[in-house]
């Protein structure tokens, strides 16, 4: 198979051309023959332009790629090497949503053929490619696994808005399903990976190395979370206490802060939902979930709380929030938890404005039923900057405070700017 698409007689096929998907696709079709497939056809239409509708990649990203971009499945028979990048969310009641996966199991399965391999990289539960997405395979191909065709999963790594930490320069995590399969699947991979592979001892093994990658980082960040709840509580300002525990050689550096997105907020749920079905209920992750997912309705209640403190009613109040994505320098507003800030704030009848140089207006509609605002238009009774866009990172006590009633509350989520302390009314995490 390597050397077959190495000397570009086979084709390597991209399932899902999202944040995931895409930046693989570019990379491989540098160097060999690429179909890139996804189901939204305008999605598809904007690729072949050279558009990335994520909005992550340049135009010059697609220069000199050898990549056939459809949503036709005829033309996804013409691949032997299938790699799946299509999202894994939760549904509302915080439970694994398979549908992408399993949908895209079945995209693959009826072009299968013998001696073709596909590799899994969306975010799951151990046992997931095996129990869940094999079988699908098999049952709608006809043919049989490790006989027919062969089957590894390696976790993406990619990092939206990250441009240092790329496919090309992070380890791959790569596994396969027989000794041959990792053989081969790992030189694939090392056509692109400069930084090399990590060759996992089984599937299982890689799918749970991926998934408590980002559950290590949401049970840290959930203990930041709580220790600003409770430092809040004693008047002491938790960046500061950071700052200062950083000295020590050995203090991790986790910051607290609104956890949503795509991964951390998300892939500890599948962990947690698999451990239930081996009769465990996981205490730590489970709890540290709940921190997380709590830090957005007690940032607003803590703003209302501090309007209601300066004599001011919060029904009518005027609150900015600057920032609507789930991380900074990103358009990407997927489980973004700036929304519960908002949703809470209005529960109070919080009039809220939102401004963000990089969201989509129309998306966090549909998504969240607010927009944002072309220009604020003070003066507030709160302003809120929930992301750390680098637009609004260097701004003046002066420009916070055109923005702000006298004696307006600003609240410092990621804490950018506490050396305010003293000179406004100043809030953080």
């Amino acid at each position: 198979m390597y050397e077959d698409i190495i000397n570009k007689k086979a084709k390597v096929a991209l399932i899902g051309l999202g944040y995931v998907g895409l930046p693989i696709a570019l990379e491989f079709a540098k160097k060999v023959s690429v179909i890139g497939f996804d189901i939204n056809e305008e999605r598809i239409n904007m690729m072949k332009n050279n558009i990335d509708p994520s909005e992550e990649l340049d135009s010059s990203a697609f220069d000199g790629c050898d990549i056939e971009f459809t949503c036709n499945l005829e033309d996804l028979k013409s691949a032997q090497f299938f790699i799946v990048a299509v999202p894994t969310p939760i549904n509302e009641f915080n439970q694994p949503d398979l549908r992408p996966l399993l949908s895209a199991s079945r995209t693959v399965a009826q072009c299968l053929k013998k001696g073709d391999y596909v590799v899994f990289e969306s975010t799951v539960y151990p046992g997931c490619t095996e129990d869940d997405c094999i079988p699908v395979l098999e049952e709608v191909s006809g043919l049989k696994w490790k006989d027919d065709f062969k089957v590894g999963y390696s976790p993406e790594r990619i990092n939206p808005g990250d441009k240092e930490h790329t496919i090309v320069n992070v380890k791959k995590v790569v596994s396969g399903c027989s000794p041959e399969s990792l053989d081969q699947i790992a030189k694939v991979y090392e056509i692109v990976v400069q930084a090399g592979v990590h060759r996992a001892p089984t599937i299982k093994v890689a799918e749970a190395a991926k998934i408590i990658e980002n559950t290590q980082r949401d049970v840290n960040i959930a203990l930041m979370n709580e220790l600003s709840i409770i430092f809040d509580k004693m008047d002491v300002n938790t960046f500061d206490v950071l700052e200062a525990a950083g000295t020590k050689w050995n203090f991790l550096g986790f910051r607290p802060g609104l956890v949503g997105g795509h991964c951390i907020g998300v892939d500890p749920y599948y962990l947690t939902h698999k451990a239930e079905q081996f009769g465990y209920h996981a205490k730590i992750i489970n709890s540290g979930r709940y921190v997380n997912d709590s830090m957005g309705f007690w940032v607003a209640k803590q703003t209302v709380k501090k309007i209601l403190a300066t004599g001011e009613n919060a029904n009518g109040a005027k609150v900015l929030v600057m920032g609507a994505t789930f991380k900074e320098d990103v358009s990407d507003i997927r489980n973004s938890k700036v929304a519960d800030v908002i949703k809470e704030l209005q529960s109070y009848r919080v009039q809220v404005d939102v401004v963000d140089p990089h969201a989509s207006s129309k998306d966090l509609e549909h998504e969240y039923g607010f927009g944002l605002v072309s220009e604020p238009d003070g003066p507030y009774h709160a302003v809120i900057v929930a992301v750390n866009h680098k637009e609004y990172m260097g701004k003046s006590k002066d420009y916070f405070e055109s923005l702000l009633k006298e004696n307006g509350l600003f609240v410092d989520v990621k804490g950018i700017y506490k050396n305010f302390q003293g000179q406004l009314n100043y809030w953080s995490l």
